[in-house]
């Protein structure tokens, strides 16, 4: 399956994948009250890049890790915080404890999880008023713009499911489906908060990153090998060796009735 790639290389995931925005940290923990006395519940951590941040409030977690290997490094950078808990399991199937959680929050991972299925089971999860927050991210028009539009041709040439002409699309245009928490009627009407941030990437960070996604990694090696050094030689060769990516982080929370 594809999301369980990402536990095949846990520790290029903690180093080339971004953390989250200090300002979308603080934002979660205005609107859910977290603190010492709060429970929370984290839904696929990877190696912990929100888990650490939400720590630092001194609040019980329970983090819920699909891969061994993400799961076995989350516990090695949360070593120091006695009060978080990282399990092994398919949050679908988990069995979760009796005592409800003050809030349930998933960042950059719902989208591997039946959405019915996620909502409905975050709720089951939430004491009455806690919240669900999901956080979601996209790349979006911005930074090195004419460098990605010149690298599509990359992926045309080495990746035959990559439909011609794909362009990136601008913040404003950007609309997340999260339909099912928006139906559901054990959710109140859902929050939303956007956050905007360029990075800056040498040639080698920027494979890096492109080697923590699923759809790179599931790739003949032949065809991603191919791939990345098309995209190496133009950030070398056009670019200076380095290029910079715009990211769109949303942040939607929900209390639950």
């Amino acid at each position: 399956m594809l999301r369980e790639t990402f536990d095949e290389v846990p520790e290029l995931y903690d180093r080339a994948r971004p953390s989250y925005p200090d300002r979308l940290v603080s934002e979660l923990a205005r609107a859910t009250g977290l603190g010492p006395d709060s429970r929370v519940l984290e839904i696929g951590p990877g190696t912990g890049q929100l888990t650490l941040s939400i720590a630092q409030f001194g609040c019980r977690i329970t983090a819920v890790e699909l891969g061994p290997a993400l799961a076995a490094m989350a516990r090695r950078k949360l070593a120091a915080f006695p009060l978080v808990d990282v399990e092994v399991a398919d949050f679908e199937r988990w069995q979760p404890p009796h005592e409800p959680f003050d809030l349930v929050v998933c960042a950059t991972a719902f989208h591997w999880i039946d959405p019915a299925l996620g909502v409905r089971k975050a709720a089951d999860l939430l004491r009455p008023g806690g919240r669900f927050a999901l956080i979601t991210t996209e790349h979006v028009a911005g930074g090195t713009i004419d460098f990605f539009a010149r690298a599509q041709r990359c992926y045309e040439r080495w990746d035959p499911a990559t439909p011609p002409g794909v362009r990136l699309r601008d913040a404003s245009q950007i609309t997340t489906d999260i339909g099912e928490l928006q139906r559901s009627a054990r959710f109140e009407t859902v929050e939303e908060t956007r956050h905007l941030r360029d990075i800056t990437y040498s040639a080698d960070q920027y494979i890096d990153v492109l080697l923590t996604y699923s759809g790179h990694r599931a790739l003949h090696d032949t065809a991603r090998q191919g791939l990345l050094t098309c995209i190496r030689e133009l950030i070398e060769s056009q670019y200076g060796g380095s290029v910079t990516k715009s990211y769109l982080h949303e942040l939607f929370i929900a209390a639950r009735r």
